[in-house]
């Protein structure tokens, strides 16, 4: 359970279920057992498009962001699924100012950090209560890593969205979220406070 406005991020080696988890959350793929609610209500039987229309982004592993498209037109996509009538707002561009000078260029033509923002970014105009990342870091250059790092943990902070987080960056994780899960074999085997993330579970479930 994550409450609203928490920072959650999801832990664990590789091929063990974490990224299943964020894309059964957005319903696409079949869940074994649970229930998922959002605000109280009931999600489960909803499908991918209503519940990206209820509230729920999703930033996937790889980015997804579509190459032959320009980045104004990536960033459209995104409004599509937004709770309420709305453009390209400017403060998500302002979260990402090279966006902004780039609007007409292919997103093929970007570096992978550029793309990883446009992903985010295009997450947004979605207008989310919650957003899932799944490790928006992974192969980005170090320069690019602290700038997405600072606006995710911004996005929670200063303007309340829910964030799920899957991350290798241990580091991160501790800096920004406010509780944690481990996972094995697709099961939670230790969760809580960030601060009770201890190095000795980091050892026992992410050491290879």
């Amino acid at each position: 359970m994550v409450g609203n406005g928490e920072f959650l991020s999801v832990l664990g080696r590789n091929g063990v279920g974490k990224t299943t988890l964020m894309r059964s959350i957005l319903g696409l793929m079949d869940r074994v057992t649970g229930r998922l609610s959002l605000d109280g209500a009931d999600i489960s039987p909803l499908r991918t498009y209503q519940r990206a229309k209820a509230g729920i982004a999703y930033v996937p592993q790889g980015r997804g962001i579509l190459p032959k498209f320009t980045v104004r037109e990536n960033l459209t996509l995104g409004t599509f699924a937004a709770r309420s009538a709305g453009g390209i707002e400017e403060w998500v561009l302002e979260l990402f100012p090279v966006l902004k000078d780039f609007l007409n260029r292919y997103g093929g033509n970007l570096s992978g950090g550029q793309q990883q923002q446009l992903a985010i970014a295009r997450a947004l105009l979605a207008q989310p209560k919650v957003i899932l990342l799944d490790e928006p870091t992974e192969g980005i250059q170090p320069n690019i890593v602290e700038q997405i790092e600072d606006v995710i943990t911004r996005l929670n902070r200063e303007r309340g969205i829910t964030v799920v987080l899957v991350e290798q960056n241990v580091a991160f994780a501790r800096r920004a979220s406010h509780r944690f899960a481990l996972l094995e074999k697709g099961r939670v085997v230790a969760k809580g406070a960030i601060g009770e993330l201890t190095d000795d579970l980091i050892q026992l479930h992410m050491a290879v």
